[in-house]
């Protein structure tokens, strides 16, 4: 029996100028290195100066130590992303044969990611939910907003936890029988991740707490120059590109018509057991 993932790692119907032949040029290989580099970008812009401040407020005693489990999050992201710059530019520089090998270390890092991610999302929860019922009447109320917001912080959490290593496994599946499939889908599986350094980063217009439309509209511009250049060179939509909005379109639309609403809340609270 053809599963999807095999149905999806399928030959290419057209061309793809992207992935190998006479009419590839170094940018149609660099392209990916760039978005890469962006990727970065975006995670140090939101991520250094945020951390920054909260490592004084926990040196001053304004707030309470960072758990181990944060810190694991953030040197196992860190470390992918710069795996997914070093992967991109191997191939860019055609050393295939590295690139493959240093390809075991994503399949180690990608489960871990997600197995501290679910486990980080509600450890934050509760270390938010005990400082809002151990506070003074006076800070209680602050507080108990900020764990509301927090219900919303899980949709997108979610959001992460399932496409992430949904797109890494088709990706993954399509290495060999299809490298264009492959690649885009390595760099797109990244995307729905991004939005937390978005949020970060604040300088840029938002929409939140309100809704998260600023944070994917800022995401989904940091993949338009690679989207823009590959329509461009092979003059249609790569089935990546289509696979990536059926399933972001799908958990994003479900994340936008909860976000905010009271049944959510109820409904996060009784997950997260408070």
């Amino acid at each position: 029996m053809v599963t999807t993932a095999d149905a999806l790692a399928g030959a290419s119907l057209r061309s793809d100028h992207l992935s190998g032949g006479a009419r590839e040029t170094a940018l149609d290989r660099w392209i990916y290195v760039v978005t890469a580099v962006g990727f970065i970008a975006v995670a140090l812009a939101g991520f250094l100066p945020d951390s920054a401040h909260k490592i004084a407020l926990v040196q001053s005693g304004g707030r309470a130590p960072f758990p181990l489990v944060l810190h694991m999050h953030a040197v196992l992201m860190g470390s992918f992303l710069l795996l997914l710059l070093a992967q991109t530019t191997l191939a860019a520089t055609g050393r295939i044969d590295l690139h493959r090998q240093l390809g075991v270390a994503g399949m180690v890092l990608a489960p871990a990611l997600v197995v501290v991610g679910f486990v980080l999302a509600p450890t934050m929860y509760h270390l938010a939910w005990n400082a809002a019922q151990a506070a003074p009447p006076a800070a209680r109320a602050a507080l108990e907003k900020g764990v509301h917001g927090m219900d919303n912080t899980l949709l997108l959490q979610l959001r992460s936890g399932i496409l992430f290593p949904l797109l890494l496994f088709i990706g993954l599946r399509a290495r060999a029988s299809d490298p264009g499939l492959h690649k885009r889908l390595m760099i797109l599986a990244v995307v729905p991740t991004l939005g937390a350094g978005i949020a970060r980063i604040t300088w840029l217009p938002t929409t939140l707490p309100a809704s998260a439309t600023s944070m994917d509209i800022a995401v989904l511009a940091l993949v338009a120059p690679m989207f823009l250049w590959d329509v461009i060179r092979n003059r249609n939509v790569h089935r990546a590109y289509w696979l990536f909005l059926a399933t972001a379109g799908l958990v994003t639309l479900a994340v936008h018509l909860a976000w905010d609403k009271p049944w959510w809340h109820a409904a996060a609270q009784r997950v997260m057991g408070v």
